[in-house]
């Protein structure tokens, strides 16, 4: 009796070794993407016809499905849309593939590479990047929710005009990354790494922020609400923000500039409050001009 289960984890091994999406996957067998997913999950399974058309977009012989079959799939030569064969002694070109003004959900990226500006203007719900490379990424008018992220590489990505909600970004490098015009709520950023990371005319709130590194952080023309930072700051930049509930707890402030936050009249650093935190005597000044309540604040010794 096939195991379900057994085959599906084989699918999306030999799937992920080719560098391709369940999307992508499901192009080439005329189905849904949903249907590839449950395959995966071993939710279902594919008739015979339909594993002898995947042996051969997967470049693997058809034992590779069954339980006695330890290679790696290498058999066969993936099937190329359009070619039956390749000339002797050239390689296989891969087609190329673009995920952008898509709809998808419950799909599995997760482990791709070279992603860049292929979801552009895409709507993604409940789907999983764990542990891609996403480095170097557009997203332009993407709304993302609940799809998890954790694990990834997010480094030197632009994030523009996007609605992100409620997505994990658990252990994430974030770093030199640049959020505008993006607004991001419930996100979970638990230990990522914003070392360079840019956030402007954009929106933070209720979002998680545990552990995270902020190392020449900076937040532009940004709204900030039911926020908690914590750990070090250094060299981060606050400027023409607002606050709303922002709480700066257990934390060490080092040149941390608050410059022009003029955002709401007459409220400035209002939004702010301070639970044993230690900051160096600039960042001090700053928070002192800007009218901050300094309660909660230890000066660090030179």
């Amino acid at each position: 009796m096939l195991n379900t289960k057994m085959i599906g984890n084989k699918i999306a091994e030999a799937r992920k070794k080719l560098n391709i999406s369940q999307a992508q996957l499901a192009q080439r067998l005329f189905i849904s993407s949903q249907a590839v997913g449950k395959w995966e999950r071993g939710e279902s399974m594919p008739d015979i016809i339909t594993l002898n058309a995947l042996a051969e977009i997967l470049g693997v012989d058809l034992n590779y499905f069954s339980e006695s079959f330890q290679s790696e799939a290498t058999t066969v030569e993936p099937l190329v849309k359009g070619s039956d064969a390749l000339p002797s002694g050239k390689q296989e070109k891969k087609p190329s593939w673009n995920m952008s003004s898509g709809n998808w959900v419950d799909a599995d990226f997760s482990g791709l590479k070279n992603l860049h500006e292929k979801f552009s203007s895409s709507n993604m719900q409940h789907c999983l990047f764990i542990g891609s490379d996403l480095s170097g990424l557009i997203l332009k008018s993407n709304n993302v929710e609940n799809c998890d992220f954790s694990g990834s590489n997010i480094s030197s990505s632009r994030i523009q005009n996007s609605n992100l909600a409620n997505n994990l970004f658990k252990d994430c490098s974030m770093k030199e990354a640049e959020f505008s015009g993006s607004y991001i709520k419930g996100c979970d950023f638990t230990g990522a790494d914003f070392t360079g990371v840019v956030v402007k005319s954009g929106g933070l709130e209720k979002d998680t922020i545990a552990n995270a590194v902020w190392n020449r952080s900076s937040f532009i023309d940004t709204y900030i609400a039911d926020i908690v930072f914590d750990g070090t700051l250094e060299d981060c930049y606050f400027e023409n923000c607002a606050f709303t509930r922002v709480t700066f707890q257990n934390a060490t402030l080092i040149n941390t500039f608050f410059k022009n936050n003029t955002f709401f009249k007459n409220k400035r650093l209002k939004g702010i409050s301070f639970m044993d935190c230690k900051v160096d005597n600039l960042t001090y000044a700053f928070l002192k001009n800007g009218k901050a309540d300094l309660t909660g604040i230890t000066l660090l010794t030179p």
